[in-house]
Parts: structure tokens; sequence; C-alpha cells
């Protein structure tokens, strides 16, 4: 297994201003050792290895500390680009080790590499004393020997004015762009005080009664015999214990199920249950509306085990919409600050916040600065999705010991108590978060064909998956059931192929955009009042579009999604189902990719553009985009939206927190270290019923499944880990 530090397509960077190219022309004079290095990083922005921005910032270093070494410009456009790639920092003993394994760059830059690495440190060591002894550094290591740093005996440079932080234990230095610095700190600063927080006051044995009525079902007996573990009630429990809490497991496991019988025994044991405030919120729209749609059926189907001793609409209706962190939080045009912060914080009891692998560091720190001390947050999401597309890897670092259930005595002890399961003995926590933390293991959704390729995949056994598939395939498409999983024989996977499966779906998963476009092409029904018929109707398009999703691994190249939306578009207006003329008309599927609070919309959002509703009954004469968060319909006048894309296609990234009926999965040749395990995972388990599979060329699955995303990140340090 490769074990790869790559993660997600690079967001724009905004740490400092990029020079103008002028300007940085300027300084590349190769008169100096600087200079030379500064004209090498520009030629390998030049070839694509680096962006721009990345060279940019170490002219910028430059700008600022005219002495600085070569190897602080060379550690400021790596770091930039690890940051672009979602990594809080720069790891420095990886990158002493083997530049090029960090980096995962084509091997037409090793030779330039190794060129350039020629004159830089190759020790540990090396890398800290060039970079600390720069004023644009402030130093958290422990301090070097004398003699070893620029400045022999004198202390550390001061930090007034430092906009990069080395930091981490002595073998394993991290740089970091200071504001990432600081909100890595915040977070583990916060969490801290939130799992040391005192026990509630519920005692054990007042939970086992209610947890009894709330699970009545025994959890599946395991095959080797051992009485089996109810895990969800663990999870009930030790949210109810303290200040935060971490329930973890995959697709089907029961996350959203369990957070519905949490809140009902929150609302059974709180001494003033009327005046209980709860939050629910996502990092999408479409995240958000899923979990308030599950906690609503969760509740529903609940209230007959309850009886009359708790009235679950009272907790449904109080409840409110589940919301994006962005309009929780408040955000605001044109700066990263939002309203709620520590000053005015979020007037809630507790917070259920959903998919939080796609939560970033940035975003993590601002939730957990709102959100008042004595509130309860319980973190719901699969440790093992991709992470966010920007910096930090908080789940997955919240949750590394999360399958050794590492649980103190007397943690413990309570536990089994309250829900009286079979955990097993103590384990000593190696971190905060260990005893805060429970995952779920019993998935339903998992007893599916789906379920077993995904678990495969999880485990790196590319072969057993590759079998899966190959067994699918083998079976008769008129078969019953139809064979759920599907993987593109090798002489029809072409990019053509699929905008064949976005018109007609394929054998035993006849789900594609002929499902939606059908009925736009009906219209709203006749129906008395005739503006509730125009809702329907585009709620049914809306829901009627989610059932079938083209996701791929990259933007660009014949299989990435800037290339399949257009020819998917093309194919269905040579079938007759779209007339594209110009860039709006009625159908385009839009995604969009900027935060407007001022139109209501988020990146990520997805709707279909519509003719608006006219209460004269005339002919058409605007579109709108019409966006759907669970039943609520809303929609804005496409003259408004300035940052939307087609969304035929879309990348895995942007799929986390929804669920398609029939998902095609495409995995393009040459993207490298992008394609990974955690990358294949997510796409194969956004789908419902069916999936389907195509590969540029056989074998890439088996190569994405033994690569396994490992980003930078101190946050585990810092918690203990």
């Amino acid at each position: 297994m490769n074990t790869v530090m790559t993660a997600s397509p690079p967001p724009a960077w905004s740490e400092s201003p990029a020079l103008p190219l002028p300007l940085m022309a300027g300084l590349w004079d190769g008169q100096t050792p600087q200079g030379a290095l500064l004209g090498t990083l520009y030629l390998w922005a030049e070839q694509g290895w680096l962006r721009r921005l990345d060279s940019a910032l170490a002219a910028f270093a430059l700008e600022c500390d005219p002495q600085a070494p070569p190897a602080l410009l060379m550690a400021c456009a790596l770091l930039s680009q690890m940051e672009g790639r979602g990594h809080s920092a720069l790891p420095l003993a990886a990158l002493a080790a083997s530049p090029q394994a960090l980096l995962g760059w084509p091997e037409a830059a090793q030779p330039a590499l190794q060129q350039a690495w020629a004159d830089l440190p190759r020790t540990v060591a090396g890398w800290v004393q060039a970079l600390q002894s720069s004023p644009v550094v402030r130093r958290v290591l422990p301090p070097l020997p004398q003699g070893e740093g620029r400045g022999e005996g004198l202390p550390p440079p001061a930090s007034t004015g430092a906009w990069l932080v080395l930091d981490g234990p002595a073998n394993a230095p991290l740089l970091y762009l200071r504001r990432y610095w600081d909100y890595e700190t915040q977070v583990a600063q916060a969490l801290r005080a939130r799992a040391a927080q005192p026990p509630g006051e519920v005692g054990a044995d007042g939970l086992r009664t209610w947890l009894g009525r709330l699970f009545p079902d025994a959890p599946t007996p395991s095959a080797d015999g051992k009485p089996p573990c109810d895990w969800q009630q663990v999870a009930c429990a030790l949210a109810l214990r303290g200040g935060v809490s971490v329930i973890t497991g995959g697709p089907g496991t029961g996350k959203t199920y369990t957070a519905a019988r949490l809140l009902a025994l929150l609302l059974a044991t709180h001494s003033k249950p009327a005046q209980l405030r709860i939050g629910l919120a996502a990092p999408t729209g479409k995240a958000a509306a899923r979990l308030r749609q599950s906690i609503d059926q969760s509740l529903q189907s609940l209230q007959a085990s309850v009886g009359d001793v708790l009235d679950l609409k009272a907790l449904t209706d109080r409840i409110g919409p589940a919301t994006t962190l962005h309009k929780l939080l408040g955000a605001r045009p044109d700066t990263r600050q939002f309203h709620h912060d520590a000053r005015h914080p979020l007037e809630l009891d507790v917070l259920l916040v959903d998919e939080t692998s796609m939560v970033h560091l940035e975003m993590m720190a601002a939730l957990l600065q709102a959100l008042p001390q004595q509130a309860r947050l319980v973190l719901l999401g699969d440790k093992d999705q991709l992470a966010s597309v920007e910096a930090g890897a908080v789940l997955g670092d919240l949750c590394a010991g999360a399958a050794e259930a590492r649980y103190d005595a007397e943690t413990l002890a309570y536990l089994q108590a309250a829900t009286g399961q079979p955990l097993g003995a103590a384990q000593a926590p190696q971190g905060v978060m260990d005893s805060r933390t429970v995952m779920l293991r019993e998935s339903r959704r998992f007893g599916t064909a789906i379920g077993a390729l995904a678990l495969a995949v999880n485990a790196g056994d590319g072969a057993q998956a590759r079998m899966l598939l190959d067994a699918a395939m083998g079976a008769d498409p008129r078969s019953t059931p139809p064979a759920l999983i599907w993987s593109a024989p090798a002489a029809e996977a072409t990019p053509a192929l699929v905008p064949q499966l976005a018109l007609q779906g394929r054998p035993g998963a006849p789900a594609s955009y002929a499902d939606y476009l059908r009925l736009v092409k009906a219209g709203p029904g006749q129906e008395s009042p005739a503006d509730r018929a125009h809702a329907d109707w585009a709620r049914a398009v809306l829901q009627a579009f989610e059932r079938f999703r083209i996701l791929c691994a990259v933007h660009e190249g014949p299989w990435g999604d800037r290339a399949l939306n257009p020819a998917v578009q093309a194919a269905l207006a040579h079938a007759g189902w779209l007339d594209p003329r110009g860039e709006w008309f009625v159908g385009r599927p839009v995604m969009v990719t900027r935060n407007d609070p001022a139109l209501g919309v988020f990146n990520g959002d997805v709707g279909v553009v519509l003719p608006a509703f006219q209460p004269d009954g005339q002919a058409r004469r605007s579109l709108r985009a019409y966006f759907l968060d669970g039943e609520a319909l809303r929609s804005v006048a496409v003259s408004r939206l300035a940052h939307v894309e087609t969304a035929f296609a879309m990348t895995i990234h942007k799929s986390q927190g929804s669920e398609f009926a029939h998902t095609v999965v495409v995995l393009p040749d040459g993207a490298g270290e992008m394609l990974t395990r955690e990358l294949v995972y997510t796409g194969i388990t956004r789908a419902r019923t069916h999936f389907s599979l195509v590969e540029a060329r056989p074998g890439l699955l088996e190569t994405a499944v033994q690569k396994q995303v490992q980003r930078a990140s101190g946050l585990q340090a810092r918690l203990g880990c």
C-alpha cells in the first residue's frame, strides 16, 4: 500500500498577496542564490508543477527578508502548494527524506528536483536551522544548540511580522502559514476544554431504561459467536456524558438514526425540555436537508415506541430547519469572518453537525469559537470518506483511535452501566478525544453488493473489489434482482460511453437524466391553484434529477467534469431533451461554486433552471434556478447567479453529502496521486441502489485502492494522539 500526501484539487490561496510579475521578475536576476532559486520556482510554475501563487509566496518571503536563505524560499513555495492540496502544514521530515515522494510530481520533474536539492539541506536539523533564522518565521520548536543557526548564541528572532510558524516535535517539525497554526491551536484548545467538562447530571441507571425503550431491536449476532455490542446505544450514552462527542461510521450504520434517538434521550432527561435549544447543521445544503429529513423520519417512527411519555412531534417542530454551517454562523460577503463568534455566540444548547469529514480546519475553528461553552456538540461523519477540499482533515484526526474503542476505566464503567453492552476491557486513551468517540460498525446497506464493494475498497483489497464487479458482470441483466454494481467492459470504456449512460442508464439500472427531463418536457399540471401546481412540478423535477449523477475524479482532461458536462449536454440536445441556446436554458442543472449569503445560495448547492411561475398564465418570460432543501423549494433569477457551473457531471469531492439512486464513477488515466482509496470509497458510497464504474484503462481501480491519503497536520499531536 502506498500512502500519499495528496488530497483535493487546490482552492485559491489567500494568506499573502501575490507579487506583480514585473516585481517578481526583478528578483529573479540569477546573480544570487535566492534569485536563481526564484527563477527555478518560476519555471516550475510554467511547467505546471507549482502554481504561480506558490512561486509568488517565495518571492514575497524574499521581499520581507532580503537575507532569507534559499531553503526558506523553497519551503514557502512547497508549503503554499501543500496547503492548496489540503494539508495544513509542510512536514519537514518527509521533505528531507524524499521531496519527490512527498510532492508526488510526475517523473519529468525528478531531474529538476534533484538539481534544486543539491544546494538545499539534506537533514531535518538543516531545514530547521535555515528556517528559524528568518524573522518571518516564528519558532515554537525547542531551540537548536548555540552555533547552529544565524546569530550564534542569540535568542530566537522576534515573531513581530512573522507569518510562518515552525512547530511540532524536534524529529518531525511542521512549517505552517500562521493562520493555519492559529486555527489548529484554537481547535485543539476548544476540544480539550469541552472534553474536560464534568459529566452531566444524568446517571447511568436513569439512562438504561430509556435506552432499552429507544433501541428495542438487538444488534445482529456476530459471526464469531461473541455477544454483539449495540454501538448506537453506546454513542447516545457517551454523548450525554460531556460537552463534545464524535459518532463515526460508514453508510448505513445509522448515524442519523442514532442522532434522532439521542435528541429524544436529551428531551427525556433534560430538567427543562421545553427550553432545550437544538440546532442541526451540515457543510452543504444537500447534506443539511438529508440530515433533517432523516431526523424527522426517525422521530416519527420512534413515537410508537415511547408512547405518550415524550412528545416527539413537539421536539421535531422545535428543532427548526437544518442549515449549512455558513448560514448557521452568519456568513458575510467580502470577508472570512462570521457574524457569530466568541462575542456573539450561537443561541444553542445542542448542536448536531453531519458530514463532518467535509468540515475544514478554518470552519471548525469558527464553529467551536461561536458555540457556547456549555452547549453540547455532537459531530457525525464517516472517517473513511474524503477529507474537506480545503486544508485540514479534522474528522480523520479526531477518529484516529475510533476502531480500537479506547475508553478509560471510568468512562467504560459508566458506558457498561448505562447500556449493559459488552465493551471489553478498558484501554488507555492516546488522545483526549478517544474517550469521546464511538464508531458504529453494523451497516444495513453493507449487506448489498454496493456495501460489499465499498468494504473491499476501504480495506484496500483491490482484488476482492474486482472480483465482486466481475461476478456482477457475469450475471444476466434481466435477472431479479438486477446487477447492483457494474463495470464497463474495457472495449466500451471510452468518454463517449458516459453520455450514453446519462441518456438511458444501463441494463438493470435504468435511472438516467431522462427521468427529470421527461418531467421538464411535460410541464406543470393543470390543477388549481396554479402556483402550487408549478411548485409541485419544480419539486418533482429536482427530485428526479437527484436519481442519477456522473462523478469524476478530476476537472481536466477527457474524463474530467469540464469535458463531460458539454458532452452530456450535447448528447441530450441531440436526442431532443434539451434546447441549449445560450448560457441559460430550460433544464440546465447548475451547481453553485461560491457562497452568496445575500441570495441564500452556497458553494455546492445544486439546482435546475426552469421557467418562472407566471401568475397571469402568459407565455414564459423568465428563467429561475430552483433549489430544494428537503421539501422546501427556493429559487433565484438566473441573472443574479454569477458563480455557477453546469452539473451533469461533478467531482466526487463536490458530491459528498449526497446520494443518488444510480451513480456513475469515472476514473481517468494519468490522474496520478489524485486517484486514492478515499476517493473511490466516497464515490461508491454515493450510490443508493445502483453503481456503475467506468475506467479509462483496466486496473485503475486496483491502483487507486492501494493509495491512501495522509494529510500533514499537527492536530492529533495537539490532542495527545
